[in-house]
């Protein structure tokens, strides 16, 4: 006897492209500003690594079974005249980090950064620790800034002793703002600069060759050249040689239009389909068919007659239907489209989803209908 039945439907339907997963990128009239798509070479920050201990926390540290942070604790206590073997050793408010940070350009002695702390050890939470002194290198080894202070989590981490636990954010890494000092410095200087280089965010001859030329225009004289498609060179002028900042100023500043290369990306995870503005569609005839299932859930209850032995038990015992099928459809045809209006068009004719519009994507760039780099994330 069928007492409860609950049709479960599940259909791959075809729907129009939407603009949450189909998205037109096309090229902006107005210009870009070159601080806004290049940044100066010299300019550049430096990254820094350090190994340290946070002290301070509720029981939410390292236990014993990590050695690395007893061997470091013991070596610390040395130095303030404690000795103690790593055995001997008994916390858990103490938790091995990495610190890493980036020191900004043209970082003076004496300068504050803030330093991202993440624990390497099984800590189950840094909040409410403090970062004791730990010295931050550069790739080459030498010592840049010293880090020190209260750590900033952002979230919170409880658990009870019956393993219950409940927690916001991720608790093993945090954050000390304006937590590291410069002690040395790099040396990057503008001071008697002979040249400066400009790199491109996305580099593009075309986009290379309309910075130096507005550059030039602006600044009445051939100084600038482009170098390759990511770097444009500016001689600096022995009047400007002083007052370098004044100079770096007025070329953010000059406006150009950059070029861009024709590229579709597509994100098979999320479905998400981005189209550039260059790109062309040459005309072709597509097939697309939909395939459609459904599943039907139904519960049957067995109840087995009276016995010697006294009542049967009552059994429910499910049952699943599940069909699938394929709709009929021809080839679509997808005419040239000359501008991205009349490309989404032509694909939006054809009635598939975005998801379903990757794999005919990626079949048009294979027979060469499409014009664009197609790139998968």
């Amino acid at each position: 006897m069928n007492l409860l039945s609950t049709p479960i439907s599940i259909k791959k339907s075809i729907l129009p492209l939407s603009l949450l997963s189909f998205v037109m990128v096309c090229g902006s009239v107005d210009a870009a500003r070159i601080k806004d798509i290049a940044d100066l070479s010299i300019a550049r920050s430096n990254e820094l690594v350090g190994y340290g201990l946070v002290a301070g926390l509720q029981r939410t540290g390292d236990d014993q079974k990590v050695l690395f942070t007893l061997q470091s604790l013991a070596s610390m206590l040395s130095r303030f005249g404690v000795n103690i073997s790593e055995r001997q050793l008994q916390v858990r408010n103490v938790a091995a980090v990495m610190v890493t940070a980036e020191l900004p350009p043209f970082a003076h002695k004496g300068a504050r950064f803030d330093v991202q702390v993440s624990s390497i050890g099984n800590a189950k939470s840094l909040e409410g620790g403090l970062l004791l002194l730990t010295p931050l290198r550069g790739p080459n080894g030498k010592i840049y800034a010293i880090a020190q202070g209260p750590l900033s989590v952002g979230g919170y981490s409880a658990s009870g002793n019956s393993g219950s636990r409940a927690s916001k954010n991720h608790t093993a890494v945090g954050r000390v703002p304006s937590g590291a000092v410069v002690e040395v410095e790099t040396g990057t200087s503008l001071k008697n600069a002979a040249t400066l280089d400009w790199l491109l965010e996305y580099p593009d001859f075309t986009t290379a060759v309309r910075m130096a030329n507005a550059i030039n225009r602006k600044q009445g004289k051939n100084i600038a050249k482009a170098i390759d498609s990511g770097t444009v060179r500016i001689a600096v002028p022995e009047a400007s040689r002083d007052k370098l900042p004044e100079l770096v100023v007025q070329i953010e500043q000059i406006e150009i239009e950059p070029d861009s290369t024709a590229k579709v990306v597509v994100n098979e995870r999320t479905g998400t389909v981005i189209v550039g503005e260059h790109v062309r569609l040459h005309a072709v005839a597509i097939a697309h068919g939909a395939l459609h299932v459904s599943i039907q859930e139904s519960y049957n209850v067995s109840q087995p007659a009276m016995s010697f032995k006294g009542p049967g038990a009552t059994v429910v015992t499910p049952e699943s239907k599940v069909g699938v099928g394929e709709e009929k459809g021809g080839l679509n045809f997808v005419p040239k489209s000359v501008t991205i209006s009349d490309l989404v068009r032509g694909l939006n004719a054809i009635g598939a989803s975005p998801r379903d519009l990757i794999g005919i994507l990626q079949g048009l760039k294979a027979a060469g209908a499409l014009e664009a780099e197609l790139e998968i994330m």
